[in-house]
Order: C-alpha cells, then structure tokens, then sequence
C-alpha cells in the first residue's frame, strides 16, 4: 500500500461512531491481509526467510539455556556454520554458549541404545546385528553454539518494518495514557537498551508486582516508537498471562495488528508490520481473521484513550 493511503481519520458521529468503527477496522485488517501475502510474495521477504530457515528451532530447555548465558541472542550458530553457511567469523575471546545437541547413530531396535552402550545391558536383541540397524536418538551431548552478536562478517538480510510518518505527539499521549490502560511506560536511551535488536518490550514490574512494564527503545523515528509502545501495549491488554511459548508466538500477530490498525487510525503508515506478520506466522491471513475480535477491541480501546 502506498503512503498515500494513510491519512488521519475521524468518527464525528456519536451517533454512528461504533459501527464505523467496527467497519473501518474489519476493513484495514482485510487491508493488512493483502499486505502480508504480498510480502510473502515478495524477493525480499524469500530472501529473509532463506536465511531464518537455516537456525534451529531450539527445545524449550535449550532456549532456557541459551536466555540464561547470553540474554540478548536472536540468532545462534555453531563456529562452522557461521564460516561456511553465513560467511561470518566467531570473534575472537568470544565465550560459547553450551546447549544440548542430540546424538543421532545407529540404534538397537529393542532397547534404543547405541551399539557400545548396548553391549553393556542387558537386552538380548540380536535379530540383526548392529551394521543393519537403522540410525536415530540415542542421547544429547553438550555443543558450543554463538549468537550472531559475537560474530563479525557479512550481514544478515533484514527487513525493513519501521513505521513513517508525522506522529502528532503521539507518544506522548501514548505515555499519559499508560496509567488508564494499567501499565508502567518507559522510553529508555538507546545506549542503555538491555534488550538487543528488540525495539520494545512488556514484562512484569518484580517478582510480587504483576503490573505489566512496556520498554520501548529511544529512536528519532517517533513514528516508529509510537507504534513500538502501541503494540507492546496490546501485550500488556492481550496476553500478558499467557504462559505458553507457542500461543505467545502466535498472538504476536494480535499485537502486531493492533499496531498497525491504530498507527493507521493516527495516519502512519504501518505497512511494514506486513513482513513483520509474514515472518513470524505460518498462516497470518487466516490467524489474523480468526482473532479480529480481540485485535478489534483492543485497538478501539486504545484509540478510545488516545482521543478523549
């Protein structure tokens, strides 16, 4: 969709004002619905994604491990992997970070052990003899992998997602309106972001404050800052008791739409959020259509607060 198609909008009407509310918002999701499959159409969006096919998707208690020894990772390799897929280097005096890696050989059908450590149990298993036996897990074993922070080389493609725009002071009544939505709001500077490549963040307060916290990045792209607060915002409404890693995953598209449909309200141009959906969820088109009432609700809510 070109910048043109954004422009600030308003529902003078009380009488009218709900239903055109509903109707325009359906319509921008259906709008954002045809953006994302454009995306995933797109070279550049293949490209992206030819790279991101290429990380593991790691276990549960290797991400524990991974978040516990470097906090801010995003993308994780081992020390070849990054020399001959990614033409990248391990930098020197980098520390690894250790997760389980799964030991795949050959494999008793019976006891499901490797052949050495068959020989020493007490399984009779000797219809065929271990040269014939198919291979698969018998174990995990401590690898070194490193995030792509500690590596130096050629650059990874990225997509350009940031919001444009003329923001209209929205942050700052995106701030004013934290305490109405129940949430603690802070710009912090860039040199002291805790939190890597992540424009923003929602997390609790403390360990017996339950008061969802929103981080956001500082940038000169208010635009796009404002819609970073606006869409960890929606976290802190959505799904801030959401425990499971999957749905999590899955309702940041929830989080992202909202954005992009209130960013849109205020005439920002949130295209982008596009790749951003198409990135991250297999099926966007029909995620998005079987969760418009939350993202609709939510977004009115927020819009509903931002204009009093």
């Amino acid at each position: 969709m070109a910048s043109s198609d954004y422009a600030a909008v308003s529902f003078d009407d009380s009488d009218t004002r709900r239903d055109e509310m509903h109707s325009t918002i359906e319509q921008w999701i259906n709008d954002l619905v045809d953006s994302v499959d454009d995306a995933q159409a797109s070279a550049e969006f293949q490209a992206w994604l030819d790279v991101q096919r290429q990380f593991h998707d790691y276990s549960y208690r290797n991400t524990l491990l991974i978040k516990q020894q470097c906090p801010e990772a995003s993308h994780v390799a081992g020390y070849r992997t990054w020399q001959d897929e990614f033409d990248r280097h391990v930098e020197e005096g980098e520390q690894a970070i250790w997760i389980w890696a799964p030991i795949i050989t050959k494999r008793c059908p019976e006891c499901a052990n490797s052949p050495s450590y068959h020989a020493n149990t007490d399984c009779e298993y000797d219809a065929t003899p271990p040269e014939e036996w198919s291979r698969g897990l018998v174990g995990f074993k401590p690898a070194p992998v490193f995030d792509v922070s500690q590596t130096e080389g050629e650059p990874l493609p990225e997509l350009e997602t940031a919001a444009t725009g003329d923001d209209n002071d929205l942050v700052p009544a995106l701030k004013d309106a934290a305490d109405e939505l129940g949430v603690t709001v802070r710009i912090v500077d860039a040199d002291d972001w805790e939190h890597g490549d992540a424009k923003g963040v929602c997390k609790y307060r403390g360990l017996h404050d339950f008061q969802p916290v929103v981080e956001a990045r500082a940038r000169s792209n208010q635009a796009d800052l404002a819609v970073t607060l606006i869409h960890e915002y929606a976290h802190a409404l959505l799904h801030f008791d959401i425990d499971d890693e999957p749905e999590r995953a899955k309702r940041e598209v929830e989080a992202e739409a909202v954005a992009y449909i209130v960013g849109r309200y205020f005439g920002l141009d949130t295209s982008g959020s596009a790749f951003y959906l198409a990135a991250w969820q297999g099926d966007d088109s029909e995620a998005i259509q079987e969760r418009l009432g939350r993202i609709s609700s939510t977004a009115q809510e927020i819009i509903g607060l931002l204009v009093e």
